[in-house]
Protein backbone atom coordinates (compact mmCIF):
# COMPACT_ATOMS: atom_id res chain seq x y z
CA UNK A 1 0.00 0.00 0.00
CA UNK A 2 3.18 2.31 0.74
CA UNK A 3 4.47 1.70 -2.09
CA UNK A 4 1.88 2.00 -4.34
CA UNK A 5 1.40 5.56 -2.66
CA UNK A 6 4.72 6.41 -3.56
CA UNK A 7 4.30 5.19 -6.67
CA UNK A 8 1.64 7.67 -7.52
CA UNK A 9 3.28 10.55 -6.25
CA UNK A 10 5.89 10.12 -8.27
CA UNK A 11 4.09 9.73 -11.43
CA UNK A 12 2.08 13.23 -10.32
CA UNK A 13 5.64 14.93 -9.48
CA UNK A 14 6.72 13.85 -13.44
CA UNK A 15 3.93 15.31 -14.81
CA UNK A 16 3.88 18.58 -12.79
CA UNK A 17 7.76 18.86 -14.51
CA UNK A 18 6.42 18.17 -17.70
CA UNK A 19 3.94 20.81 -17.94
CA UNK A 20 5.99 23.17 -16.36
CA UNK A 21 8.73 22.81 -19.09
CA UNK A 22 6.19 23.46 -21.45
CA UNK A 23 4.73 26.41 -19.60
CA UNK A 24 7.71 28.49 -18.68
CA UNK A 25 6.46 31.76 -19.91
CA UNK A 26 3.01 31.29 -17.62
CA UNK A 27 5.17 30.60 -14.80
CA UNK A 28 7.64 33.96 -15.13
CA UNK A 29 4.52 35.88 -15.52
CA UNK A 30 3.23 34.51 -12.26
CA UNK A 31 6.29 35.57 -10.44
CA UNK A 32 6.18 38.91 -12.05
CA UNK A 33 2.56 39.58 -10.99
CA UNK A 34 3.74 38.43 -6.84
CA UNK A 35 6.36 40.94 -6.70
CA UNK A 36 4.00 43.65 -8.09
CA UNK A 37 1.88 42.50 -5.16
CA UNK A 38 4.08 42.59 -2.83
CA UNK A 39 5.57 46.39 -3.80
CA UNK A 40 1.92 47.34 -3.75
CA UNK A 41 1.74 46.11 -0.13
CA UNK A 42 4.40 48.29 1.00
CA UNK A 43 3.36 51.27 -0.31
CA UNK A 44 0.41 51.19 1.19
CA UNK A 45 1.73 50.40 4.84
CA UNK A 46 4.35 53.33 4.23
CA UNK A 47 1.33 55.31 3.20
CA UNK A 48 -0.44 54.20 6.52
CA UNK A 49 2.73 55.61 8.42
CA UNK A 50 2.61 58.94 6.40
CA UNK A 51 -1.35 59.81 6.70
CA UNK A 52 -2.90 62.59 9.05
CA UNK A 53 -4.53 60.38 11.69
CA UNK A 54 -8.35 60.69 12.28
CA UNK A 55 -8.65 62.40 15.52
CA UNK A 56 -5.82 64.85 14.49
CA UNK A 57 -6.00 67.82 11.96
CA UNK A 58 -3.05 68.30 9.66
CA UNK A 59 -1.76 71.14 7.58
CA UNK A 60 1.82 71.19 5.80
CA UNK A 61 3.27 71.90 8.93
CA UNK A 62 1.08 71.92 11.72
CA UNK A 63 -0.32 68.95 13.83
CA UNK A 64 -3.01 69.69 16.16
CA UNK A 65 -4.58 67.00 18.03
CA UNK A 66 -6.60 69.26 20.90
CA UNK A 67 -9.25 68.68 22.89
CA UNK A 68 -9.77 65.22 21.50
CA UNK A 69 -10.06 63.18 24.41
CA UNK A 70 -7.26 61.16 23.86
CA UNK A 71 -5.48 58.86 26.57
CA UNK A 72 -2.41 58.21 24.22
CA UNK A 73 -0.22 59.65 21.16
CA UNK A 74 -1.20 58.66 17.77
CA UNK A 75 1.25 56.06 16.34
CA UNK A 76 1.31 57.27 12.89
CA UNK A 77 2.52 60.94 12.75
CA UNK A 78 3.39 62.69 9.50
CA UNK A 79 7.09 63.73 9.43
CA UNK A 80 6.75 66.47 8.06
CA UNK A 81 5.24 68.76 11.08
CA UNK A 82 7.12 71.32 13.08
CA UNK A 83 4.56 71.71 15.64
CA UNK A 84 3.10 69.35 17.47
CA UNK A 85 -0.09 70.13 19.58
CA UNK A 86 -1.59 67.51 21.94
CA UNK A 87 -2.59 69.84 24.92
CA UNK A 88 -6.42 69.58 26.51
CA UNK A 89 -6.17 65.68 26.43
CA UNK A 90 -6.02 62.72 29.18
CA UNK A 91 -2.25 60.96 27.99
CA UNK A 92 -0.43 59.68 31.35
CA UNK A 93 2.39 58.46 29.74
CA UNK A 94 5.03 59.31 26.97
CA UNK A 95 6.72 56.54 25.76
CA UNK A 96 10.66 56.40 24.80
CA UNK A 97 11.61 57.72 21.21
CA UNK A 98 8.40 58.85 20.27
CA UNK A 99 9.61 61.71 18.77
CA UNK A 100 12.14 59.88 16.14
CA UNK A 101 9.63 59.67 13.69
CA UNK A 102 9.59 63.75 13.96
CA UNK A 103 12.84 65.11 12.82
CA UNK A 104 11.84 68.59 11.79
CA UNK A 105 9.94 69.58 15.17
CA UNK A 106 10.14 72.60 16.85
CA UNK A 107 7.47 72.95 19.04
CA UNK A 108 5.79 70.59 21.28
CA UNK A 109 2.26 71.14 23.32
CA UNK A 110 1.49 68.76 25.59
CA UNK A 111 0.07 71.08 28.54
CA UNK A 112 -3.32 69.96 30.37
CA UNK A 113 -2.77 66.24 31.01
CA UNK A 114 -2.05 64.05 33.55
CA UNK A 115 1.46 63.03 32.52
CA UNK A 116 3.10 62.76 36.24
CA UNK A 117 6.19 60.85 35.21
CA UNK A 118 8.42 61.32 32.07
CA UNK A 119 11.13 57.79 31.20
CA UNK A 120 14.44 57.61 30.00
CA UNK A 121 15.32 58.91 26.60
CA UNK A 122 11.07 60.26 26.17
CA UNK A 123 12.86 63.34 24.02
CA UNK A 124 15.58 61.29 22.64
CA UNK A 125 16.74 62.54 19.03
CA UNK A 126 14.57 65.85 19.59
CA UNK A 127 17.69 67.79 18.58
CA UNK A 128 15.34 70.43 16.26
CA UNK A 129 12.93 70.89 19.48
CA UNK A 130 12.97 74.68 20.63
CA UNK A 131 9.81 74.93 22.82
CA UNK A 132 8.07 72.65 25.40
CA UNK A 133 4.95 72.81 26.92
CA UNK A 134 4.22 70.58 29.73
CA UNK A 135 2.52 72.90 31.57
CA UNK A 136 -1.14 71.77 33.76
CA UNK A 137 0.29 67.96 34.33
CA UNK A 138 0.81 66.05 37.42
CA UNK A 139 4.63 66.09 37.43
CA UNK A 140 6.06 66.01 41.03
CA UNK A 141 9.86 66.18 40.16
CA UNK A 142 12.03 67.33 37.68
CA UNK A 143 14.85 64.59 37.37
CA UNK A 144 18.17 65.34 35.66
CA UNK A 145 17.26 62.24 32.81
CA UNK A 146 14.06 64.33 31.87
CA UNK A 147 15.56 66.85 29.18
CA UNK A 148 18.78 64.97 28.46
CA UNK A 149 18.01 65.40 24.42
CA UNK A 150 16.72 68.69 23.99
CA UNK A 151 20.54 70.83 23.53
CA UNK A 152 18.54 72.98 21.55
CA UNK A 153 15.51 74.07 23.59
CA UNK A 154 15.37 77.78 24.28
CA UNK A 155 11.72 77.67 26.43
CA UNK A 156 10.38 75.18 28.50
CA UNK A 157 7.14 75.34 30.24
CA UNK A 158 6.38 73.95 33.80
CA UNK A 159 3.94 75.74 35.38
CA UNK A 160 1.04 74.84 37.17
CA UNK A 161 2.34 71.58 38.17
CA UNK A 162 3.02 69.90 41.41
CA UNK A 163 6.62 70.09 41.39
CA UNK A 164 8.38 70.03 44.89
CA UNK A 165 11.99 69.24 44.16
CA UNK A 166 14.00 70.37 40.90
CA UNK A 167 17.88 68.42 40.94
CA UNK A 168 20.32 70.58 40.39
CA UNK A 169 21.44 68.94 37.50
CA UNK A 170 18.24 69.01 35.73
CA UNK A 171 19.27 71.40 33.07
CA UNK A 172 22.45 71.01 33.01
CA UNK A 173 22.67 70.01 29.38
CA UNK A 174 20.13 73.10 28.01
CA UNK A 175 23.23 75.03 26.83
CA UNK A 176 20.55 76.91 24.89
CA UNK A 177 18.05 77.68 27.45
CA UNK A 178 16.96 81.33 27.30
CA UNK A 179 13.70 80.90 29.42
CA UNK A 180 11.86 78.51 32.31
CA UNK A 181 8.81 79.07 33.73
CA UNK A 182 8.33 77.13 37.90
CA UNK A 183 5.79 79.30 38.86
CA UNK A 184 2.32 77.96 41.03
CA UNK A 185 4.29 74.91 41.91
CA UNK A 186 5.35 73.74 45.45
CA UNK A 187 8.70 74.17 45.80
CA UNK A 188 10.47 75.19 49.16
CA UNK A 189 14.06 75.18 47.45
CA UNK A 190 15.63 75.84 44.04
CA UNK A 191 19.72 74.66 43.05
CA UNK A 192 20.61 78.85 42.57
CA UNK A 193 24.07 77.39 42.53
CA UNK A 194 23.72 75.92 39.21
CA UNK A 195 22.47 79.22 37.83
CA UNK A 196 25.16 81.41 39.40
CA UNK A 197 27.84 78.92 37.78
CA UNK A 198 26.67 80.69 34.61
CA UNK A 199 25.93 76.89 33.04
CA UNK A 200 22.96 78.53 30.81
CA UNK A 201 24.77 82.19 28.72
CA UNK A 202 21.67 82.73 27.11
CA UNK A 203 19.18 82.55 30.14
CA UNK A 204 16.89 85.27 30.35
CA UNK A 205 13.76 84.25 32.70
CA UNK A 206 13.47 82.30 35.51
CA UNK A 207 9.95 82.01 36.92
CA UNK A 208 9.75 81.05 40.59
CA UNK A 209 6.71 83.12 41.91
CA UNK A 210 3.37 81.69 43.71
CA UNK A 211 5.54 78.49 45.23
CA UNK A 212 6.61 77.66 48.76
CA UNK A 213 10.19 79.03 48.88
CA UNK A 214 10.49 79.86 52.66
CA UNK A 215 13.85 81.14 52.34
CA UNK A 216 16.09 83.02 49.69
CA UNK A 217 20.10 82.46 49.75
CA UNK A 218 20.94 86.38 48.98
CA UNK A 219 24.32 85.72 49.00
CA UNK A 220 23.94 83.65 46.50
CA UNK A 221 21.48 85.39 44.36
CA UNK A 222 22.82 89.08 44.92
CA UNK A 223 26.36 87.78 42.89
CA UNK A 224 24.21 86.66 40.13
CA UNK A 225 24.77 88.68 36.22
CA UNK A 226 22.26 91.54 35.65
CA UNK A 227 20.86 90.01 32.69
CA UNK A 228 19.32 87.05 35.16
CA UNK A 229 18.54 88.89 38.15
CA UNK A 230 16.02 91.38 35.68
CA UNK A 231 13.94 88.58 34.46
CA UNK A 232 14.61 86.60 38.50
CA UNK A 233 10.88 86.15 39.94
CA UNK A 234 10.26 85.62 43.32
CA UNK A 235 7.14 87.22 44.63
CA UNK A 236 4.26 85.74 46.07
CA UNK A 237 6.68 82.95 48.29
CA UNK A 238 6.06 83.13 51.87
CA UNK A 239 9.62 84.02 52.33
CA UNK A 240 10.79 84.92 56.29
CA UNK A 241 11.45 88.84 56.15
CA UNK A 242 14.67 89.90 56.50
CA UNK A 243 16.99 93.26 56.14
CA UNK A 244 19.32 91.42 53.69
CA UNK A 245 16.53 90.37 51.57
CA UNK A 246 14.84 93.54 51.97
CA UNK A 247 18.08 95.39 50.75
CA UNK A 248 18.63 93.09 47.75
CA UNK A 249 14.96 93.62 46.53
CA UNK A 250 15.52 97.40 47.01
CA UNK A 251 18.33 97.55 44.88
CA UNK A 252 16.08 95.77 42.35
CA UNK A 253 13.95 98.43 42.48
CA UNK A 254 16.08 101.14 42.70
CA UNK A 255 17.36 99.72 39.25
CA UNK A 256 14.52 99.07 37.58
CA UNK A 257 14.43 95.41 37.22
CA UNK A 258 11.67 94.17 35.41
CA UNK A 259 11.31 91.14 37.96
CA UNK A 260 10.53 94.39 40.58
CA UNK A 261 8.58 96.65 38.43
CA UNK A 262 6.15 94.21 36.82
CA UNK A 263 5.09 92.75 40.14
CA UNK A 264 5.86 95.23 42.86
CA UNK A 265 2.91 95.07 44.49
CA UNK A 266 3.26 91.34 45.03
CA UNK A 267 6.44 91.11 46.81
CA UNK A 268 5.56 89.81 50.65
CA UNK A 269 7.46 88.12 53.22
CA UNK A 270 6.27 86.71 56.23
CA UNK A 271 6.65 88.74 59.64
CA UNK A 272 6.24 85.80 61.71
CA UNK A 273 6.99 82.16 60.34
CA UNK A 274 4.58 80.84 63.14
CA UNK A 275 1.47 82.87 61.57
CA UNK A 276 0.73 81.84 57.87
CA UNK A 277 -1.07 84.55 57.40
CA UNK A 278 1.42 87.26 58.64
CA UNK A 279 2.07 88.76 55.43
CA UNK A 280 3.53 92.23 54.96
CA UNK A 281 4.44 94.31 51.77
CA UNK A 282 7.98 94.63 50.97
CA UNK A 283 8.13 98.02 49.56
CA UNK A 284 4.60 99.59 51.45
CA UNK A 285 4.91 98.61 55.10
CA UNK A 286 8.28 99.30 56.54
CA UNK A 287 7.57 98.45 60.41
CA UNK A 288 9.64 95.08 60.51
CA UNK A 289 12.88 97.21 58.48
CA UNK A 290 13.34 99.90 60.36
CA UNK A 291 15.90 98.56 62.22
CA UNK A 292 17.52 97.10 58.81
CA UNK A 293 21.27 98.48 58.91
CA UNK A 294 21.58 99.83 55.76
CA UNK A 295 20.84 103.38 53.76
CA UNK A 296 20.04 104.59 50.69
CA UNK A 297 23.46 105.22 49.81
CA UNK A 298 24.48 101.46 49.30
CA UNK A 299 21.55 100.94 46.79
CA UNK A 300 23.81 102.91 44.17
CA UNK A 301 26.62 100.79 42.25
CA UNK A 302 29.69 102.93 41.37
CA UNK A 303 29.72 105.38 39.11
CA UNK A 304 32.48 107.16 36.37
CA UNK A 305 31.96 109.97 34.52
CA UNK A 306 33.82 110.60 30.81
CA UNK A 307 34.05 113.11 28.33
CA UNK A 308 33.77 112.44 24.46
CA UNK A 309 36.76 111.30 22.96
CA UNK A 310 38.57 110.54 25.86
CA UNK A 311 40.06 107.14 27.12
CA UNK A 312 38.76 104.79 30.28
CA UNK A 313 40.21 101.93 32.21
CA UNK A 314 37.76 100.26 34.29
CA UNK A 315 38.85 97.60 36.63
CA UNK A 316 36.86 94.33 38.24
CA UNK A 317 37.44 94.75 41.89
CA UNK A 318 35.82 91.62 43.54
CA UNK A 319 36.52 89.19 46.23
CA UNK A 320 38.09 86.64 44.11
CA UNK A 321 41.91 86.57 44.66
CA UNK A 322 43.83 87.16 41.64
CA UNK A 323 45.02 84.08 40.79
CA UNK A 324 46.29 82.21 37.28
CA UNK A 325 42.82 80.48 37.68
CA UNK A 326 40.67 83.48 37.57
CA UNK A 327 39.43 84.82 34.34
CA UNK A 328 37.09 87.89 33.55
CA UNK A 329 34.53 88.71 30.89
CA UNK A 330 32.80 91.84 30.88
CA UNK A 331 29.60 92.29 29.57
CA UNK A 332 28.47 95.68 27.77
CA UNK A 333 25.07 97.63 28.45
CA UNK A 334 24.22 96.57 24.69
CA UNK A 335 24.89 93.11 25.77
CA UNK A 336 28.77 92.56 23.56
CA UNK A 337 31.13 90.00 25.30
CA UNK A 338 34.70 91.36 26.20
CA UNK A 339 37.27 88.31 27.36
CA UNK A 340 40.80 88.29 27.50
CA UNK A 341 42.42 87.78 24.76
CA UNK A 342 39.71 86.26 22.39
CA UNK A 343 37.14 89.22 22.32
CA UNK A 344 37.90 92.81 21.58
CA UNK A 345 37.17 95.60 19.07
CA UNK A 346 38.61 98.77 18.56
CA UNK A 347 36.68 100.79 21.50
CA UNK A 348 36.53 98.05 24.08
CA UNK A 349 40.18 96.60 25.06
CA UNK A 350 40.26 93.71 27.81
CA UNK A 351 43.44 92.96 29.62
CA UNK A 352 44.37 89.76 31.63
CA UNK A 353 44.29 91.38 35.28
CA UNK A 354 40.65 91.68 34.55
CA UNK A 355 40.51 95.59 33.57
CA UNK A 356 38.49 96.85 30.72
CA UNK A 357 39.86 99.72 28.35
CA UNK A 358 37.45 101.96 26.68
CA UNK A 359 38.87 104.32 23.27
CA UNK A 360 37.61 107.37 21.96
CA UNK A 361 34.07 107.05 24.24
CA UNK A 362 31.24 108.12 22.92
CA UNK A 363 27.97 108.30 24.16
CA UNK A 364 26.46 105.22 23.26
CA UNK A 365 29.15 103.59 25.08
CA UNK A 366 27.09 104.97 28.41
CA UNK A 367 25.14 102.47 30.42
CA UNK A 368 26.44 99.41 33.56
CA UNK A 369 28.98 97.78 32.94
CA UNK A 370 29.24 93.94 34.11
CA UNK A 371 32.60 92.23 35.28
CA UNK A 372 31.96 88.82 36.11
CA UNK A 373 35.20 86.83 37.97
CA UNK A 374 35.38 83.10 37.55
CA UNK A 375 37.25 81.11 39.80
CA UNK A 376 38.08 77.24 38.67
CA UNK A 377 40.29 76.61 41.45
CA UNK A 378 37.24 77.90 44.35
CA UNK A 379 34.79 77.13 41.40
CA UNK A 380 32.73 79.77 42.36
CA UNK A 381 32.09 83.22 40.35
CA UNK A 382 31.73 87.20 41.52
CA UNK A 383 30.28 90.19 39.46
CA UNK A 384 31.18 93.56 39.73
CA UNK A 385 29.75 96.42 38.30
CA UNK A 386 30.33 99.99 36.61
CA UNK A 387 27.64 102.50 35.68
CA UNK A 388 29.38 104.84 33.00
CA UNK A 389 28.31 107.96 31.70
CA UNK A 390 29.88 109.57 28.57
CA UNK A 391 28.58 113.37 27.73
CA UNK A 392 30.41 116.31 25.98
CA UNK A 393 32.42 118.68 28.00
CA UNK A 394 30.53 121.54 29.31
CA UNK A 395 31.39 125.19 27.48
CA UNK A 396 30.66 127.36 29.75
CA UNK A 397 29.12 127.50 32.96
CA UNK A 398 25.45 128.67 33.31
CA UNK A 399 23.62 131.71 35.06
CA UNK A 400 22.06 130.76 38.37
CA UNK A 401 18.55 130.52 38.80
CA UNK A 402 18.10 132.58 41.88
CA UNK A 403 20.59 135.05 40.40
CA UNK A 404 18.62 135.55 37.12
CA UNK A 405 14.91 136.04 38.56
CA UNK A 406 16.73 138.63 40.84
CA UNK A 407 18.04 140.25 37.93
CA UNK A 408 14.26 140.23 35.83
CA UNK A 409 12.97 141.66 38.93
CA UNK A 410 14.94 144.71 39.25
CA UNK A 411 14.96 145.86 35.51
CA UNK A 412 11.25 145.52 35.88
CA UNK A 413 10.76 147.55 38.83
CA UNK A 414 13.21 150.01 36.98
CA UNK A 415 10.75 149.65 33.83
CA UNK A 416 7.73 150.71 35.91
CA UNK A 417 9.24 153.48 37.85
CA UNK A 418 10.55 155.51 34.28
CA UNK A 419 6.85 154.49 33.18
CA UNK A 420 5.49 156.35 36.32
CA UNK A 421 7.65 159.57 36.92
CA UNK A 422 9.47 159.65 33.48
CA UNK A 423 5.97 160.12 31.19
CA UNK A 424 7.08 163.13 28.61
CA UNK A 425 4.32 166.24 28.44
CA UNK A 426 2.24 166.22 25.36
CA UNK A 427 1.26 170.02 25.60
CA UNK A 428 4.30 172.45 26.82
CA UNK A 429 1.59 175.27 27.54
CA UNK A 430 -0.85 172.77 29.64
CA UNK A 431 2.38 171.83 31.42
CA UNK A 432 2.63 175.52 32.81
CA UNK A 433 0.85 176.01 36.32
CA UNK A 434 -1.28 178.85 35.55
CA UNK A 435 -1.00 182.35 38.00
CA UNK A 436 -4.61 183.77 37.26
CA UNK A 437 -7.16 183.20 36.76
CA UNK A 438 -7.78 180.13 38.74
CA UNK A 439 -10.87 178.68 36.08
CA UNK A 440 -8.04 178.11 33.33
CA UNK A 441 -6.15 175.32 33.97
CA UNK A 442 -4.44 173.20 31.76
CA UNK A 443 -5.90 170.48 29.42
CA UNK A 444 -4.31 167.72 30.82
CA UNK A 445 -5.60 168.56 34.58
CA UNK A 446 -8.72 168.42 33.15
CA UNK A 447 -8.30 164.91 31.46
CA UNK A 448 -7.01 163.75 34.28
CA UNK A 449 -9.26 164.51 37.05
CA UNK A 450 -12.26 162.21 37.18
CA UNK A 451 -14.78 164.77 37.96
CA UNK A 452 -16.65 167.19 35.15
CA UNK A 453 -14.94 170.22 35.05
CA UNK A 454 -16.38 173.34 36.22
CA UNK A 455 -18.71 175.30 33.72
CA UNK A 456 -17.54 179.51 32.85
CA UNK A 457 -20.46 180.43 31.10
CA UNK A 458 -23.49 179.60 29.12
CA UNK A 459 -21.40 178.01 25.87
CA UNK A 460 -19.94 175.42 28.20
CA UNK A 461 -21.56 172.17 27.31
CA UNK A 462 -21.54 169.99 30.21
CA UNK A 463 -21.93 166.35 29.87
CA UNK A 464 -21.61 163.22 31.81
CA UNK A 465 -19.20 160.40 31.97
CA UNK A 466 -17.29 161.99 28.91
CA UNK A 467 -13.53 163.72 29.60
CA UNK A 468 -12.15 166.77 28.01
CA UNK A 469 -10.21 166.46 25.02
CA UNK A 470 -8.20 169.81 23.82
CA UNK A 471 -8.36 170.47 20.56
CA UNK A 472 -6.52 173.99 19.55
CA UNK A 473 -8.80 176.21 17.36
CA UNK A 474 -7.63 177.12 14.37
CA UNK A 475 -9.89 179.46 11.76
CA UNK A 476 -9.15 180.04 8.29
CA UNK A 477 -9.67 183.70 6.93
CA UNK A 478 -11.63 184.77 3.70
CA UNK A 479 -8.48 186.20 2.78
CA UNK A 480 -6.65 182.38 3.26
CA UNK A 481 -4.71 183.93 6.67
CA UNK A 482 -4.77 182.02 10.14
CA UNK A 483 -6.15 183.83 12.28
CA UNK A 484 -7.04 182.25 16.34
CA UNK A 485 -10.69 182.43 17.00
CA UNK A 486 -12.68 184.91 19.07
CA UNK A 487 -14.03 184.04 22.28
CA UNK A 488 -18.12 183.80 22.23
CA UNK A 489 -17.91 184.89 26.02
CA UNK A 490 -17.02 188.28 25.29
CA UNK A 491 -18.92 189.78 22.15
CA UNK A 492 -17.56 192.73 20.58
CA UNK A 493 -13.87 192.15 22.15
CA UNK A 494 -11.28 192.76 19.60
CA UNK A 495 -8.30 190.71 21.04
CA UNK A 496 -8.13 187.37 20.43
CA UNK A 497 -9.00 185.40 23.40
CA UNK A 498 -7.35 181.85 24.63
CA UNK A 499 -8.61 178.52 23.28
CA UNK A 500 -12.02 177.42 24.28
CA UNK A 501 -12.39 173.92 25.97
CA UNK A 502 -14.89 172.07 24.42
CA UNK A 503 -16.30 168.95 25.09
CA UNK A 504 -16.05 165.77 23.23
CA UNK A 505 -17.16 162.11 23.01
CA UNK A 506 -14.00 160.52 23.12
CA UNK A 507 -12.42 157.89 25.30
CA UNK A 508 -9.58 159.65 27.72
CA UNK A 509 -7.47 156.82 25.99
CA UNK A 510 -7.23 158.69 23.30
CA UNK A 511 -5.25 161.23 24.58
CA UNK A 512 -2.59 159.16 25.57
CA UNK A 513 -2.56 157.34 21.90
CA UNK A 514 -0.18 157.20 19.20
CA UNK A 515 -2.07 159.58 16.75
CA UNK A 516 -1.31 163.11 16.87
CA UNK A 517 -3.15 165.35 18.44
CA UNK A 518 -5.30 167.81 15.63
CA UNK A 519 -6.53 171.28 16.40
CA UNK A 520 -10.21 171.94 16.04
CA UNK A 521 -11.59 174.67 14.54
CA UNK A 522 -14.22 176.98 16.49
CA UNK A 523 -16.60 178.00 13.99
CA UNK A 524 -18.61 181.53 14.62
CA UNK A 525 -22.08 181.61 12.94
CA UNK A 526 -22.62 185.01 11.04
CA UNK A 527 -24.95 186.22 13.21
CA UNK A 528 -22.57 186.20 16.31
CA UNK A 529 -19.65 187.81 14.38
Amino acid sequence: MLLATQAELHSYMMNVLILATFNWKLLGKLLVFFELCIQVSTLNDFSTHTRCPEVCICTADLLSCAKRNIQQVPVMLPPTATTLDLSHNAIVQLHNHWLTALPRLQTLRISHNKISNITWQVFYNATSLEHLDISSNCLHTVEKYYFEGLVNLKELLLYNNKIVQVDKYAFAKLTSLQKIYLSWNKLTTFPFDSIQRLEYPYLRILDLSANKLSSIPVDVVSTLPVYIKNGLYLHNNPVRCDCSLHQMFQEWNHRGFSSIQDFKEEHTCRAYASVPLSLVDTFKYNKYFGDCPWSESKLGIPKVFCKVGESLIMDCNTSLHNDNSTTYRWISPRHELFRYPEHGDQTHQPFKNGSLKITNAQLLHSGVYVCIAISELQNINRTHEVNVTVQYPKLAEPFKTALTTLLGCIVSLVLVLMYLYLTPCRCSKCCKKPVSPPQECSAQSSILSTTPPATDGPSRKISANKHVAFREPIKEGQNGKVRLAVGEDFPGTKKPKPPQLKLDTESISSVFSDHPIIAKEQVQSPTNA
